[in-house]
């Protein structure tokens, strides 16, 4: 769920973090915050309107809400008071804390091991090893990757976000399907859906082109990227992000799964200006990246999603749904949450992702919510 490089100025290298995070002290309010975001947190997860499982092999029963997007985003007089309060520093900080405390613990309380999970990645020399041969020292970062990003001071430039971004990932999977037994249950319905997807639109669109390449923008640490290379065994597969320590955490675990018929390759690049050669892929996978980039970056992957993408290829944008009924109704407390941790959010959802796809020559698109909190959007290069 890494973002992607923009157009902006280029500010600096990227700098190495220490592996270990550095302690903080809590304010005195910081029990009372935490409090209320885990009694929100905690019933969403319970009762969150999640899907009935035994239909995972369609989502039309996915209840859309009365709205085109969440009265809490985007230029509403509610969601320009959110802004102005997070934007007040002591709030905010207090805020970072407490979100991150009850993600964790939320997370654990569905059998998500966060901390054996990060001090596995914390602890493991050969993680850091893998830096060294994935990282692209030609690389520089604009102003807005370097601030604060999901409750880290260095946002995705750091081992710690790199070392939760999988605990964090699983736990987002739970969230969307709380009625979900098991985490590979839920799994069947967000990403099962959302590969279901992908191939069922190829299938139609593509007027028979095969799927040898894919490409997985924004990789993370690379389980959107395994689960594109189980679906598609006979493609090659290449994650590509713009975090080096993401992309080392994801070459790490793939070491650690085994060798496969086609090994993974990554990529650490501008997802905006790839450097990858036109027309070499047959389809681009963009999950959870979206809603993360300023409008300008969206634009850019978009464009160039276009010129690296075959005649006949398909693009898949899987995000957060503006029209879901879920997230229309979510409680203030959890989404003034979810807006202190996403800088970005209302941009997303102003944006027509419909007309940026248009804009820049996609055909055939479509969407459809494929869990009760996420949207696949698909579209396909025109053939000549």
């Amino acid at each position: 769920m890494a973002i992607m490089l923009s157009s902006s100025p280029a500010v600096q290298k990227l700098p190495l973090t220490n592996k270990t995070p550095p302690r903080r002290t809590r304010p005195s309010s910081y029990v009372v915050v935490v409090k209320a975001l885990k009694t929100a947190s905690s019933a969403d997860v319970a009762g969150g309107g999640g899907a009935t499982i035994s239909s995972s092999s369609s989502s039309s029963y996915y209840e859309e809400g009365k709205l085109e997007r969440p009265k809490w985003a985007g230029e509403t007089p509610l969601s320009r008071l959110l802004q102005t309060a997070i934007s007040f520093k002591p709030l905010y900080s207090l805020m970072k804390l407490a979100a991150r405390q009850v993600l964790i613990s939320t997370a654990e309380k569905k059998n998500i091991p966060w901390r054996e999970m990060t001090a596995e990645i914390l602890e493991s020399d050969d993680v850091y090893k893998e830096l060294e041969t994935i990282q692209n020292p030609a690389i520089v970062y604009p102003h807005y990757y370097l601030n604060p990003f999901h409750a880290y001071d260095d946002g995705n430039l750091s081992w710690l976000a790199a070392a939760e971004a999988e605990p964090a990932t699983m736990s987002m999977v739970r969230r969307a399907i709380p009625d979900a037994s098991s985490l590979d249950e839920a799994n069947n319905v967000v990403r099962g859906n959302w590969l279901q997807t992908i191939e069922q639109h190829h299938s139609q669109y593509s007027k028979g082109s095969p799927i040898i390449d894919i490409l997985d923008i924004g990789c993370s640490v690379g389980v959107s990227t395994r689960f594109l290379a189980d679906k598609f065994p006979f493609a090659k597969v290449t994650g590509l992000d713009l975090s080096p320590y993401f992309l080392s955490v994801a070459k790490f675990k793939e070491k650690k799964l085994g060798t496969r018929e086609n090994p993974i390759r990554w990529v650490h690049a501008n997802g905006e200006d790839t450097g990858l050669p036109s027309k070499s892929f047959d389809v681009i996978s963009i999950a959870t990246v979206l809603h993360e980039l300023p409008e300008r970056a969206i634009v850019g992957v978009v464009k160039e999603s276009f010129r690296l993408l075959r005649p006949g290829g398909t693009i898949a944008l899987m995000d957060q749904a503006p029209k879901s009924k879920i997230l229309q109704n979510l409680s203030p407390v959890l989404f003034t949450l979810l807006k202190s941790t996403e800088p970005f959010l209302d941009e997303y959802y102003l944006t027509d992702l419909d007309e940026r796809l248009r804009e820049a020559g996609f055909v055939d698109i479509q969407t459809k919510l494929t869990d009760p909190r996420h949207m696949t959007m698909t579209a396909t290069v025109p053939k000549i």
